[in-house]
């Protein structure tokens, strides 16, 4: 890539006090920079301790000076920081001085991005920059690390090489239909594309159990009035977050709590009572019930022991494809045993939200719902876009090894093919557009 022009600098310590301020320059003018701020010159990679003087060489502080010279550098440009006191003030004077010499403000995520565009990283290694700063939980932090290092990219690289050699494969057959040269038969060919698929559809797997990981697991307790519902969200997150009553239709809004099971994080949403009623109140409260429900991940359906059946007004208003647990919620009125069972449509827990027995079995399920059949070294922190990216691609391999099988033309199977190789380059950016590039590092905090 071409070397920016221009050198760039922010405050790269959160806002307010602390002890050390950061102010990160990047660019060609970084050692001019270090030598008209400290009054002498710097050598790479060495800390040095200087006082950081203003235009009339009057101290703003003191602090330590490091140098990094292209391309070993951050961004793979000269990097320098100037490490002071971190007060907003004396930290802010540092900068303004900085841009007084020379450099202009960064925008957000403006030093990742030149890290991408000069080689340093790839477009997944950048993104797992930002989930990393912005992992909630610790399994979060460590998969945003592999993917830093570059495991999720290698996995894309496998499966980019792999169909590349069988896309070479498919056009030698269509360059030399008359030769009696050693190809793959298409039956070979076959076979190679549903391997492949195979190979693509781990990833993927992978990639949406590392997504769940970074956005959380949604999950709304829904139910008729009265049912246990605001006690089984203060059990869960170990919060008093709601009012509970004897009186049926104490909840009138959503209140929403947080948990973390198997390292991810979950929003637990307690919902009005479903049922109808000529309230205002309680019909608004119905209403937004019936919308967190379209946008839940789990559903935790639940009833009175004594109640057999869902009530038949939530029943009806339940999304058909929406994963659920039924949870019979009051053992202890009617003598009965806790215990969970796998029915049909999910699984069914029996418990006390009140004692809290039979708790733990509603956490399996839920550490089972967070897991989705993935271990830990198994998940690849991804994005929606990455999902939707090795989607396409998978379409794509299916639909060329259809055509092979079929006996179609194998110009359509290698046209399938190139689509597959372009949609994972969008992953890791071999294939990416400026307008992606925006939305990407806008995400990004300033000074990153």
């Amino acid at each position: 890539m071409t070397p920016a022009a221009d050198t760039i600098a922010a405050i790269a310590t959160p806002a307010g006090r602390g002890g050390i301020g950061i102010v990160r320059v990047s660019g060609p003018m970084c050692h001019a920079i270090a030598k008209a701020i400290s009054g002498a010159g710097i050598d790479p990679r060495r800390a040095t301790y200087r006082a950081f003087l203003d235009a009339d060489a009057a101290v703003i502080d003191h602090g330590v000076l490091l140098y990094f010279a292209a391309p070993a550098s951050y961004t793979g440009e000269d990097v320098l920081e100037l490490q002071g006191h971190g007060g907003p003030v004396v930290t802010n004077l540092v900068l303004r001085r900085v841009l007084e010499l020379g450099a202009r403000p960064a925008r957000p995520g403006e030093f990742t991005e030149r890290a991408f565009l000069n080689g340093r990283m790839d477009l997944l290694q950048a993104e797992a920059v930002a989930d990393l700063i912005n992992s909630q939980t610790e399994r979060a932090a460590r998969c945003a690390v592999r993917a830093m290092d570059g495991e999720f990219s290698r996995r894309i690289s496998v499966l980019q090489n792999g169909l590349s050699l069988l896309r070479v494969a498919v056009e030698a057959a269509l360059d030399f239909p008359e030769e009696d040269l050693d190809l793959p038969g298409r039956r070979q060919l076959q076979a190679d594309a549903g391997n492949w698929l195979g190979q693509l559809q781990q990833v993927l797997a992978a990639a949406r159990a590392g997504n769940l990981l970074r956005a959380g697991l949604r999950v709304v307790i829904a139910g008729a009035p009265n049912v246990g519902k605001s006690t089984l969200l203060n059990r869960l997150t170990g919060t008093d977050r709601a009012i509970v009553d004897v009186l049926p239709g104490t909840t009138r809004d959503t209140i929403e709590g947080d948990m973390t099971v198997g390292g991810v994080r979950l929003s637990i949403i307690d919902t009005a009572g479903v049922r109808d009623s000529a309230d205002s109140v309680e019909q608004e409260g119905v209403r937004r019930s019936l919308l967190a429900l379209e946008q839940a991940d789990l559903v935790l359906l639940v009833s009175d022991h004594s109640m057999q059946q869902v009530p038949p007004e939530l029943k009806a208003r339940l999304p058909p494809a929406q994963r659920r647990v039924r949870v019979r919620n009051k053992i202890d009125l009617c003598g009965a045993k806790a215990g969970m069972q796998e029915c049909q449509d999910g699984w069914e827990v029996s418990l006390c939200a009140r004692s809290g027995e039979g708790i733990e079995l509603l956490q399996q399920i839920l550490e089972e719902a967070v897991a989705g059949g993935a271990g830990p070294e198994d998940v690849l922190l991804a994005q929606t876009r990455h999902l939707h990216a090795l989607d396409a691609a998978g379409v794509a391999v299916a639909q060329a090894a259809r055509v092979v099988e079929e006996g179609g033309a194998l110009e359509l199977a290698a046209e399938e093919l190139r689509l597959a190789q372009t949609a994972l380059g969008r992953i890791t950016g071999t294939v990416s557009a400026d307008e992606l590039l925006g939305q990407i590092f806008s995400r990004f905090c300033i000074g990153k």
